[in-house]
């Protein structure tokens, strides 16, 4: 047992802590890793700890485990990750923690007890089907279980809320807790949000309380972004100091110039969510190009709807498709076809970007054309850069949509992939090539150039593209299938220089948009009814050779 006067000072939980890091040769802990602890102790019953990453909230909240169950071993606790492993590693660390301290010693399992990294007991805990600690993945199953303390250690993860399915999923499944908890219990939750749409900002609307704690000490107007949320300790530090703004409120864990490095590898949006918490500053009104103002259908090669109309109603939001875009953005179908007639396209364009790095992809993107609007029947990424597969692959994709131009970037390689795709393609599919050369500033041609297509809801793309979008990144790491796929660029895109790390897809299309932009002014209804009337001036023709055997002159009929 503890001596009484030692169990009266570690009471406080800050003070075990301190205990924990010694007995692990950690430095002691930091002001902002203290103020953690104090909060995860003395906190609501329902509460979500935001920490930027890194600062070893994990390792924090599993010394707080094993203060709780030093405090109270009858009770039961439940550890929850995005991954079954990631809990299992959780309560791994607690284990070695109760085995390795002296002061917990007495807490290590007997040998009639449980005693695995799934699932252990403590020695004093009383029979029970709940074990003392427990760990399950978020999509395991967890009803059933019971719990005085659930800690939900980043339940949020890349792989899985990238999409508006995947985070309406993400939702459901915490919902469980409450069925788990025993009453009077806990829910803790520890993360830092990996999208604009975090569950986290939504979990204050179930009577969570937030605490955040930023890597830098945020400015005037990102303080008044996190409301109520910003950590007292900053606010306390930063009154007491003016000259704290934008300097580390954690240097013993990251220091000015280590931070200013995370962000040029992170990005501004990165950085903006894993290090400083702040999801608005990725506010989808900073972005000119939404997703819901694509008329999203099914597409064929040959022809097309001659009317399409957009309508972003209830009626028309397409839900089972991967949405990657900024929350709430959706993706919406046709309200209508016009009177329901198809045509063949007027034309096919193919633009082509050669990947220039060995990292990079080559993409592709094809726009055809009818009546003034513009079809995305095909779009992607193909790995190899210049080698053979990668130029017969594009010659296939240019014969099966039947394309009338392929145009080239060649701001890269002084036209060389076009020396090489040429011969290809006068094996496989003989087609007019030819090199587009951009000074402007990429971010706004692309921006200028689909920005006025899309607000018109003209640019219709095939429900294909978007599903092999989502799919053709699947191979990659989450943390960078997201900047490959044209859907996350066209949502993520500003006029700001830099704004993406990955753009190659979006600039693709843009490229093949630009191709039209001077027959954009069509309009639709215009088109539609000189067909119609090109098409009876024929029937006619057909008509007055049975019945007269002649042909009319001119406009009339004598």
């Amino acid at each position: 047992m503890v001596d009484t006067t030692i169990f009266d000072q570690i009471k406080d939980f800050r003070n075990f802590l301190y205990l924990a890091w010694d007995h692990l040769n950690l430095p002691d802990p930091t002001p902002v890793q203290y103020d953690i602890a104090e909060y995860i102790q003395n906190g609501p019953k329902r509460r979500v700890v935001q920490a930027f990453r890194g600062v070893g909230k994990s390792w924090v909240t599993s010394a707080y485990v094993c203060h709780q169950l030093l405090l109270d071993p009858t009770k039961n606790i439940l550890v929850v990750s995005a991954s079954k492993q990631r809990a299992d590693d959780f309560s791994t660390f607690t284990l070695r923690l109760i085995t390795e301290m002296s002061i917990l010693k007495h807490l290590k399992p007997t040998e009639s007890q449980r005693n695995s990294k799934v699932a252990f007991d403590v020695g004093p805990a009383p029979a029970s089907h709940a074990p003392s600690v427990v760990s399950k993945g978020i999509t395991s199953q967890i009803t059933g279980a019971r719990a005085d303390l659930i800690i939900a250690d980043d339940v949020e993860s890349l792989s899985n809320s990238q999409t508006q399915m995947m985070r309406d999923k993400l939702s459901e499944a915490i919902k469980e807790f409450d069925a788990v908890l025993k009453p009077d219990g806990n829910i803790l939750f520890l993360g830092t949000p990996q999208t604009e749409s975090s569950i986290y900002s939504t979990l204050q609307e179930r009577g969570f309380k937030t605490r955040i704690w930023p890597a830098r000490y945020p400015k005037e107007t990102q303080i008044k972004r996190y409301g109520d949320t910003l950590a007292p300790f900053i606010l306390k530090n930063m009154e007491e100091d003016e000259e704290s703004i934008g300097q580390p409120t954690d240097p013993k864990r990251f220091d000015s110039e280590d931070l200013m490095e995370r962000e040029a590898s992170y990005g501004r949006t990165g950085f903006a969510l894993q290090f400083m918490l702040d999801p608005s500053l990725s506010d989808g009104d900073r972005y000119p190009l939404k997703l819901s103002d694509l008329v999203v259908m099914s597409l064929n090669p040959r022809e097309g709807p001659e009317k399409p109309i957009w309508a972003a109603s209830a009626e028309n939001m397409i839900a089972d498709l991967p949405n990657v875009g900024m929350p709430g953005d959706r993706f919406y179908g046709p309200v209508t076809l016009g009177d329901g007639s198809w045509a063949s396209y007027t034309g096919s364009v193919m633009a082509v970007d050669p990947s220039g790095r060995g990292a990079d992809e080559t993409s592709f993107a094809v726009i055809k054309m009818l009546n003034g609007f513009l079809f995305v029947t095909d779009a992607g990424g193909l790995p190899g850069g210049y080698s053979e597969d990668t130029l017969k692959r594009l010659a296939m994709i240019a014969k099966e949509q039947e394309v009338n131009l392929i145009r080239i970037e060649s701001n890269f390689g002084d036209g060389m992939f076009t020396q090489l795709l040429k011969p290809v393609l006068s094996k496989i599919y003989r087609v007019t090539c030819e090199e587009v050369k951009h000074s402007v500033q990429k971010e706004r041609r692309i921006c200028d150039t689909l920005e006025p297509v899309m607000n018109s809801h003209r640019l219709v793309i095939d429900r294909k593209v978007i599903e092999n979008d989502f799919d053709s990144t699947r191979h990659l790491p989450p943390e960078k299938a997201l900047r490959y796929q044209l859907m996350y660029q066209m949502s993520r895109v500003t006029r700001q220089k830099g704004a993406l790390a990955h753009d190659d897809r979006l600039d693709v299309l843009a490229m093949a948009v630009s191709y039209w932009t001077e027959q954009m002014s069509q309009d639709a209804d215009d088109q539609i009814q000189a067909r119609k009337d090109r098409l009876l001036q024929r029937d006619l023709e057909k008509f007055m050779d049975a019945a007269v055997g002649r042909k009319p002159r001119g406009n009339t009929w004598i």
